[in-house]
């Protein structure tokens, strides 16, 4: 079983097969079902291990999430099933919000008792147990229903506790009640304890993070500023930079790192420890990242999006140093004007359960181009990288969306195509606003790599009461293009569009387009109107190749909530000083 394990870490199949799975649903017109689907295949989890920490503790807990995954799966079809007696949305996962059902995996009298060497012994395709606290469960008939139980065999005979841990959607109380549906006897407690003696929290080794950060997910832990102290520096703070992560963070020995270069059908393979790559000529950046669903909790007001309900502060801004990278492909034997390659990859050292990285690409001429600085990172403002972003190698990939600024680097691979990875093949793509979870086609959409014109009101926030001094109020912001675009202009409203006022720039970088990677912040003075008690405040921007941002979220809705570049409005209350 280890070396079967192994042989599906090494192609990734146990994702895959979940994504299978989801696309074979697509019949169906539940769109809360498969979002479940959705979900589950989209997060997914890392003990902080490498390619080399192989070891039974991993494996078990591989299997573990595969099973898991695959069986809330078949508990949301059998929901489909009955979808008129229960409708089931997946929850989101928050710092605050979680939902317990106490009765499940409770120790039934009514029940008779296994031990746990009776249960790893039904772990063929004929008998299925698991186990989840003091309950044992006969799952044989999903194995037998689904396509993917050579994988889901993996996990047989044991526990699927580590799976509890690491996604929110079991605390939904009508997917545990279809668990609980499947019981047929108990462990006792010493046992059930047993079980899960090797389990620990995959989330335990994060780092501490700054108090001031809200989180729109803690595990994995997702979070950003409040505006109005994101326009308080023209560099964000690192310990105030908005965080990202899909998976727990990896724990890296600098001393042992290394950082594999490899060009695809070739021999070329080159590999640099971290003091190697320190020796390459320093370049440093002033660029912008910003996560692809900035702004999404506005746009999912026009209709729901699947996706963490980020605000307008899923960006930030710094000064990045490292080696560039089209100097380490030139090292590695990389021709820059070679046809043969298409893209430049990344793998990261934060791994789902099967072994498979977070993994991105870009154009391969991006990599290449002189004026591209896309850069390997080792210092964020300054200083070492912190943890959270990337220490100790960070893919910095200046005017593209963060998704493709792989942290952890762990290896790179000049390629004819994409990369493979959920998160470029199945993630981080825009949509028509018609097209719904039963009809998207990820493969129909390019991944995203450039990111529109947006802006930000940061102050006032929304629903703050602010005091008209001189019949003035002050509005404070931020704007930003992707792809190396300059800003040109803010213009800010609070009359519905009928009359505009340019803003001021506080802080511009000076580097011209095509290479202007960072923000603007900028500030208006807004004369208001005798008597006004309540306005609403609209900013827009226009980028230095005339591109500005659309009105409204109504026509650029899309399911994933990314691209949410409309018009930012913010309501407020106004006190006039005497």
């Amino acid at each position: 079983m280890r070396e079967e394990l192994r042989a599906n870490t090494n192609n990734g199949s146990g994702a895959n097969f979940i994504f299978r799975l989801a696309k074979g649903l697509s019949v169906f017109n539940n769109s809360q079902l498969r979002n479940i689907i959705i979900r589950c295949s989209s997060q997914s989890f890392n003990n902080s291990y490498t390619n080399q920490d192989y070891d039974d503790k991993y494996y078990k807990r591989a299997g573990n999430a595969i099973i898991g995954t695959a069986l809330v799966s078949w508990i949301a079809y059998k929901l489909y099933e009955n979808k008129g007696h229960v409708q089931v949305k997946a929850a989101t996962p928050t710092a605050t919000t979680t939902t317990t059902v106490t009765n499940i995996g409770v120790y039934n009298p009514n029940l008779p008792n296994y031990t746990l060497e009776q249960v790893s012994q039904h772990a063929s395709s004929d008998k299925v147990w698991v186990t989840f606290k003091q309950g044992v469960y006969d799952i044989t008939k999903f194995v037998s229903e689904h396509p993917g139980g050579d994988q889901i065999m993996l996990a047989a005979g044991s526990s699927v506790e580590p799976f509890w841990l690491l996604y929110a959607v079991h605390n939904n109380p009508q997917v545990l009640n279809m668990l609980e549906s499947m019981r047929i006897g108990n462990l006792s407690a010493e046992e059930a304890k047993q079980a899960t003696s090797n389990m620990s929290d995959p989330y335990c080794n994060d780092p501490r993070r700054h108090a001031a950060l809200k989180p729109a997910s803690v595990k994995p832990f997702n979070a950003e500023l409040p505006p109005s102290l994101l326009v308080e520096s023209f560099l964000t703070p690192n310990e105030l930079f908005y965080v990202r992560n899909h998976l727990p963070v990896p724990e890296v020995d600098v001393s042992a790192y290394e950082l594999e270069i490899e060009a695809e059908g070739t021999k070329k393979t080159v590999i640099l420890t971290y003091e190697e790559l320190k020796k390459f000529p320093k370049h440093t950046v002033t660029a912008t990242i910003m996560c692809a669903g900035n702004r999404r909790s506005e746009m999912t007001k026009v209709k729901t999006v699947k996706g963490l309900d980020w605000g307008a502060a899923a960006i930030g801004n710094a000064t990045w140093s490292g080696a560039r990278l089209r100097d380490v492909l030139r090292l590695a034997g990389i021709d820059e004007d070679s046809k043969e390659f298409n893209h430049v990859q990344f793998e990261g050292l934060d791994m789902d359960p099967t072994g498979k990285p977070y993994g991105a690409s870009i154009p391969f001429w991006k990599a290449v181009d002189k004026r591209g600085d896309v850069i390997l990172a080792y210092e964020m403002n300054g200083q070492p990288i912190p943890r959270d972003h990337g220490y100790p190698i960070r893919a910095i990939v200046p005017g593209i969306v963060g998704a493709r600024n792989v942290k952890w680097l762990g290896k790179i691979v000049v390629s004819k195509e994409e990369s493979d990875s959920h998160w470029q093949q199945n993630d981080y793509k825009g949509f028509s606003p018609s097209t719904d979870w039963d009809t998207v086609d990820f493969t129909k959409s390019p991944a995203i790599q450039e990111l529109p014109v947006i802006s930000a009101i940061c102050k006032p926030s929304p629903g703050q009461t602010v005091t008209v001094v001189d019949n003035h109020i002050l509005v404070q912001g931020y704007a930003w293009s992707g792809g190396g675009q300059k800003i040109v202009r803010v213009d800010v409203t609070i009359d519905g569009g009928n009359s505009w006022h340019v803003a001021t720039f506080d802080h511009q970088d000076e580097t011209p387009s095509p290479q202007h990677w960072a923000w603007t912040l900028w500030s208006a003075r807004i004369p208001i109107p005798k008597g006004s008690k309540n306005i609403e405040i609209w900013a827009k921007a226009v980028d230095s190749s005339y591109n500005t941002q659309p009105e409204s979220f109504k026509n650029i809705w899309n399911l994933r909530g990314v691209l949410s570049n409309a018009y930012h409005r913010v309501p407020a209350e106004l006190k006039w000083k005497r």
